[in-house]
């Protein structure tokens, strides 16, 4: 398959499973027992594009409305195209071919597992749980807490999920949180839908 061709396909692919891993706002929801863990299949951009620019990378994320505090680790592609998601779900990896918190413009797509049969529910699993106007902090690695406020809460079908707008580079700057939600499917061990968080700096 030719480079163009590869990079297109690679593109095109969805977050289908989060597990040991926007539509309208969703309201929360009780949060069934952990189903067994989901094939990994994350978005992502080709892994021939060259990381941007770093000023710094992004190595943990608070959101006290819903008691998440979690360690980020920057992670880039496997060999067979699919975006690298950290085995502990209480993990989060940062897309580092995109931009970071420190960075001018585009979005900072942060991603982490919602369960695993093994580990239970992970702390992203209660992103939908966010209320409106929930501050995010995101810590770089030269010490500086970077302040969000949300701007949605959205389940997005997997295939209709907008690969250009959570990828983007030149937009404004803002964070992109992702994981799995909908309908569990356990013939294929996935998920039917994505959770994705928006926030805009404070």
């Amino acid at each position: 398959m030719a480079p163009r061709t590869l990079a297109l396909a690679v593109m095109a692919l969805l977050l289908a499973g989060c597990a040991a891993a926007p539509a309208e706002s969703i309201a929360p929801t009780p949060v069934p027992s952990p189903p067994p863990t989901a094939v990994i299949d994350v978005p992502r951009q080709s892994s021939e594009l060259a990381p941007v620019e770093q000023l710094a990378a992004p190595v943990r994320i608070q959101i006290p409305s819903v008691s998440i505090d979690i360690q980020i680790t920057p992670v880039g592609v496997e060999d067979d195209g699919l975006m690298q998601i950290p085995e502990d779900i209480r993990v989060a990896g940062w897309y580092r071919y995109g931009p970071s918190p420190a960075s001018d413009t585009g979005s900072t797509v942060i991603t982490a597992h919602v369960d695993d049969f093994e580990q239970g529910l992970g702390p992203f699993a209660y992103l939908k749980e966010m209320p409106a106007d929930a501050e995010i902090i995101v810590t770089t690695d030269d010490g500086v807490d970077h302040r969000y406020v949300l701007e949605s809460v959205q389940n997005i079908e997997k295939k209709q999920l907008p690969l250009d707008q959570v990828f983007d580079r030149d937009g404004a700057p803002r964070i992109v949180l992702i994981t799995c939600g909908g309908q569990f499917d356990q013939n294929v061990l996935n998920y039917s839908d994505n959770v994705i968080a928006i926030a805009n700096p404070l």
